[in-house]
């Protein structure tokens, strides 16, 4: 099963590689099953339908390539890769169920000697048609999926390459029979039913696993932390999470910086660390980074202190009595919440204290007048 909702370059020429795919695997379907049944072979009319899923995967994927691409909208802002996730869930319980009948239907046949006449050659040589078409389509799907440095390509190409060893089952089981091993065509296609019940089992686990939101794998993750600790400020990170929508992933985490940058500098950290992970891991659909002045994993400390306009408030009532507080503005306060205090930084004018003296003095008073705030932790007067 490729991998879904990928954007690949090339534009829509990795859409026609997986169409003439599509088309490739409707005329030997249709040539396997109709041989099967003529030919009187259990294993190729089973593998007829393993070729008919391919066909269904390729459609999924071709579907996926169509409209799980499309960008996100109003009532889709995360846009609209899981239409691919939907459908693979869909089509691993139609695999599983056409895999349990044509399983059933050999047994009966096993069950009942004599029922089936021995296959002919034709299905013989419908098998080994099979085999060749098959390892044409891997051959043809890995070249473009090389070309046009696709992910998606490369996958349903290995896809291809494992068909081929399910229609070479089948080839040993029709000659087989052929040779007087009249059993045989059966059991190849009671193997044949097992794969595609597996292929199903496993395209309805990942599927699952992605529509609950299960996150990346442990070694992706390590790679995920190894570049966020890589961008310059970055001290640690936290509450890393991670999940995945259409084989693309999304990842929500916390960074620690200095608690005393300015948002401006926070957020451009943030931007680093978001485009670092887009261009250095792969398939990261969106990155969400938030900036943390201390460690907030466990408790958030700061809750209980007052916001930035009642704080104003307090001050200007502290500062009343000081003449070169008229001076100030409120642009001119800055704080930081940090260890459950705030930590108030004050910019005056140069002119409100020409003197290292006076600028001392200054800042002693402001620091007596806010002293009796249980919130504040510390308080200083720069000038410029």
């Amino acid at each position: 099963m490729s991998a879904p909702g990928v954007s690949e370059p090339g534009g829509s020429e990795p859409s026609r590689v997986v169409l003439r795919g599509l088309l490739t695997n409707i005329l030997l379907a249709c040539g396997q099953i109709t041989v099967g049944i003529f030919g009187r072979s259990a294993a190729l009319v089973a593998d007829g339908f393993h070729t008919l899923s391919d066909l269904l995967s390729d459609s999924l994927v071709w579907l996926a390539s169509r409209f799980g691409a499309r960008a996100a909208d109003q009532d889709h802002p995360y846009g609209h890769a899981r239409i691919e996730t939907a459908g693979a869930f869909g089509l691993s319980l139609v695999l599983i169920g056409t895999g349990i009948g044509i399983a059933l239907h050999a047994a009966d046949i096993l069950g009942h000697p004599g029922q089936l006449a021995p296959p002919d050659l034709a299905a013989l040589a419908m098998a080994m048609v099979a085999i060749g078409v098959k390892e044409g389509l891997y051959w043809y799907t890995q070249r473009a999926a090389q070309r046009l440095r696709s992910q998606l390509l490369r996958a349903n190409a290995w896809h291809y390459r494992t068909d081929v060893f399910s229609s070479a089952v089948v080839a040993v089981g029709v000659a087989g029979s052929l040779l007087g091993v009249h059993d045989l065509d059966a059991i190849a296609a009671i193997g044949v039913a097992i794969l595609i019940v597996r292929m199903g089992a496993n395209i309805g686990w990942q599927a699952m696993r992605e529509l609950v939101d299960t996150g990346l794998e442990a070694e992706k993750l390590e790679r995920i932390r190894q570049v966020i600790l890589s961008i310059d400020g970055v001290r640690t990170l936290h509450l890393l999470r991670t999940r995945q929508t259409g084989g693309l992933a999304l990842i929500d985490v916390h960074i620690l910086v200095d608690g005393t940058l300015s948002v401006s500098e926070g957020h451009q950290i943030a931007e680093m660390v978001r485009l670092a992970l887009k261009n250095r891991v792969e398939n990261i659909a969106d990155v969400l980074v938030h900036i943390d002045p201390e460690d907030d994993q466990y408790a958030v400390v700061n809750i209980h202190l007052p916001s930035r306009s009642a704080l104003l408030a307090r001050l200007k009532d502290y500062f009343a009595g000081i003449e070169e507080a008229r001076a100030m503005a409120e642009a001119d306060i800055a704080l930081h919440y940090l260890g459950g205090k705030l930590h108030v930084e004050i910019m005056l004018p140069l002119d409100c204290a020409p003197t290292p003296v006076a600028a001392r003095a200054l800042q002693e008073r402001f620091q007596a007048a806010a002293r009796h705030d249980a919130d504040i932790a510390s308080l200083i007067v720069c000038f410029r």
